[in-house]
């Protein structure tokens, strides 16, 4: 049988807008989760939800505030996915890679070295491999693995949305992109029939390191999507089922998505395009 010790341990984190959080971002959580668990290899010991900051600029973005408390509803009653408000307190809007290496780096022992390749095998939280005079270690073998701990691996949980926007003119640094695939990983979920192999099969970067992207395909389709729930409720219909109860409630106590929200950040550029592009001219 094999040795829950000896799997990596995942913690699987999602970036994105959550406005709002709905079933099927919770979905994602458990498809991953099933997934990985089946592989033998890996042992998902959390999910974190990081929701964008508000200079993120997107159209129809509303105040992190209420995002972040709606997401933290949603996920009140789960064992294991929670939410972070780091990301989206910042004043300014961070790239996905930086939040990546935050968590990354929250993870490590005090002592580890803060970039994701430096991260070897550690010993218990605080402690520094240092032999004590009389303190006797077990003879290892040379191929035997040592019997210490590993910091866990941080993987970006997304869509295959995500997958294929890494082809958008100035939305991701190749730099970053390559960082995310080898350093931490994607988990992707993609509906059957979806192209995101072909994506990964026309992208030198990705197919270079294609082993550390896992796709997992959704038998069971679900296309529920955050913009579809703000044009039924502009529209006045129930989205009931769509999203959990507690989010449904807290947006009509607030009346929060209306023709004017849906409006908010219209004609602004969005925050990635406006930088990269920025550089690219510099």
């Amino acid at each position: 049988m094999e040795d829950p010790d000896r799997k990596i341990e995942v913690v699987l984190l999602a970036c994105g807008s959550f406005n709002p959080i709905t079933n099927m971002h919770l979905r994602l959580f458990e498809l991953a989760k099933d997934y990985l668990h089946e592989t033998g290899k890996y042992k998902v010991i959390k999910g974190i939800i990081s929701p964008v900051g508000d200079a993120y600029k997107k159209k129809g973005l509303i105040s992190a505030n209420h995002r972040v408390t709606m997401a933290k509803l949603a996920t009140k009653n789960s064992d294991w996915v929670e939410v972070d408000d780091w990301e989206s307190s910042q004043s300014e809007w961070l790239e996905t890679l930086k939040v990546l290496r935050y968590h990354h780096q929250k993870l490590s022992p005090p002592d580890a070295t803060n970039s994701v390749e430096d991260a070897v095998p550690l010993t218990k939280l605080g402690r520094k491999r240092k032999q004590e005079p009389n303190r006797h270690e077990p003879i290892k073998k040379k191929n035997q693995s040592p019997d210490i701990k590993s910091v866990p691996q941080v993987k970006l949980l997304c869509g295959s949305d995500v997958l294929e926007s890494f082809g958008i003119p100035d939305l991701w640094k190749l730099e970053d992109i390559t960082e995310i695939v080898e350093k931490h990983g994607l988990v992707c979920i993609s509906r059957a029939g979806n192209n995101a192999q072909k994506f990964i099969y026309e992208s030198d970067v990705l197919w270079r390191h294609k082993d550390n992207i896992h796709l997992v395909e959704e038998w069971i389709t679900n296309d529920i999507s955050s913009t579809k729930i703000r044009r039924a409720l502009r529209r006045g219909q129930s989205i009931r089922y769509l999203v959990p109860d507690v989010v449904r409630a807290y947006i009509e106590k607030n009346n929060l998505y209306s023709p004017e929200s849906e409006d908010r950040n219209a004609g602004v550029v969005l925050a990635p395009l406006q930088k990269y592009a920025s550089d690219s001219k510099n």
